[in-house]
């Protein structure tokens, strides 16, 4: 079988000549010479294009001369680094396997490397834009925050870049998706909060909970989970007591006296907060310091799933966790490759994969395999072939280059990825389950549950 070296990184590089003038006083025939060298020496001073691009096209609808392209838009930095930064290593991991196994189409598939969202839309218009005018990628795994994601996508869809979230689940994009806004190119291998956030109010509910009030991060994440959580819990017999005036709060607030008064005053006997770490952080901690949490259940989401995000909201006075007992909710992975990717992972990186990475990994597998099937490297073949590689009625199929061999023989494939089955519908939607997970007395997390929707 052939194989290709590891995943190719790509660099945009600056010019690596500098280009002077002289400042000396030449003859005539020497200022003659010199105007035809420097035809020549400018036309050296001009940066390459990238390699394997072929000739530039907006949007990737060129077939790239070399591999297929694809580029990475997450969060290093900012109020997601937490949970963004674990799912760095996923891309490059699935492009390894595909270049040991021959690539797709016969040549290495490229991986341009991840540009940094910093968790704010302004930089993720940035980055998308790198992506897909600059890079010339034909797919992009990306974004994770919803927020980042809407500001992202419309330059996919300009571009003809198809772009696979790993973690953006408002709703707003199904419904969008169903206007027609993204004509294809767009699609998440986490199930949407139209699954998360009734699977959440199924969890409440459960536990004899029957008054919750709702906070969250004012952006279509929180806002469109706290949509979908009233509009369930109240179907299941809840009560929420600050619906007629639900509590939002600014993603660049600093301080949140004002939002957590009004969330915990009407006496819930649960409080719902969609938050994301660092502006979370503060105002659960504020809501400890008011007095005002104290014997309420606190239920939260996948946007704070990290192992430092106890410490980051801190300890009582007595030296216990401010958030012991809170309970949340996450997608789970629960995929026929999830055995095989997980001990992949802990083999080069030597690490247990965090919570979205199998996720992210499954964005870029579809992106290659959709590419193999569409025998094409651009993102419009791409965005062609992306649910009939996904879905039935194709030979279910768990290994990434088995999946690669039979669509070079023509046969057609279900890919079942280590997030889960990745039934991509035609809004780009999957559905899937939730583990449920709650903060220990020592401040780690642990998973005592799954929960489906109702």
């Amino acid at each position: 079988m052939k194989k290709f070296a590891p995943a190719i990184l790509v660099n945009q590089l600056k010019p690596k000549h500098t280009c002077q003038g002289t400042h000396q006083r030449p003859t005539a025939i020497a200022l003659w010479l010199l105007a035809i060298s420097l035809g020549l020496f400018a036309s050296a001073c001009q940066e390459p294009a990238p390699t394997g691009q072929g000739t530039p096209s907006p949007g990737g609808t060129t077939a790239s001369a070399g591999g297929l392209r694809i580029g990475s838009l997450l969060p290093a930095t900012g109020d997601l680094a937490a949970v963004g930064q674990p799912m760095l290593n996923a891309v490059p991991l699935l492009v390894d396997e595909v270049n040991q196994c021959g690539g797709v189409n016969g040549a290495p598939m490229e991986f341009v490397g991840n540009v940094d969202d910093e968790t704010k839309p302004e930089a993720g218009v940035q980055g998308m834009t790198k992506l897909a005018e600059v890079s010339r990628v034909a797919g992009v795994v990306g974004s994770f925050a919803s927020s980042v994601s809407t500001a992202a996508v419309p330059i996919a869809v300009r571009n003809n870049v198809v772009l696979i979230s790993p973690g953006s689940t408002s709703p707003v994009f199904t419904e969008q998706a169903k206007k027609g806004e993204f004509n294809g190119y767009w699609a998440r291998t986490a199930p949407p909060d139209t699954y998360q956030a009734p699977a959440l109010a199924k969890l409440a509910i459960d536990r004899g909970i029957k008054r919750a009030a709702t906070i969250v991060i004012n952006n279509d994440y929180g806002v469109g989970f706290e949509r979908e959580f009233v509009k369930a819990f109240k179907a299941l017999g809840g009560t929420v007591t600050n619906e007629a005036k639900p509590t939002r709060y600014d993603p660049k607030a600093t301080t949140f006296d004002t939002e957590v008064q009004a969330a915990f005053s009407g006496k819930p006997e649960a409080v719902l907060a969609v938050l994301y770490a660092e502006t979370g952080s503060l105002l659960l901690k504020t809501a400890y310091e008011q007095g005002v949490s104290q014997g309420v259940q606190i239920l939260l989401t996948d946007g704070v799933k990290s192992d430092k995000f106890p410490a980051q909201v801190g300890k009582t006075r007595e030296g216990k966790f401010i958030l012991e007992g809170a309970i949340g909710t996450v997608p789970g992975a629960s995929g026929k490759a999830l055995d095989a990717f997980v001990k992949r992972w802990q083999g080069k990186y030597g690490t247990t994969p965090a919570e979205y990475a199998p996720h992210a990994y499954d964005a870029a597998a579809l992106l290659a395999l959709a590419a193999q099937a569409a025998g094409t490297n651009s993102g419009d073949a791409i965005k062609g072939k992306l649910r009939e590689v996904a879905n039935a009625p194709g030979k279910e199929v768990a290994d990434v280059c088995e999946a690669l061999d039979l669509l070079k023989k023509g046969e057609p494939i279900n890919y079942q990825g280590a997030s889960g089955n990745v039934d991509i519908d035609e809004n780009g939607d999957v559905v899937g389950s939730y583990d449920v997970w709650q903060v220990q007395a020592d401040g780690s997390l642990k998973t005592i549950d799954t929960v489906t929707p109702q």
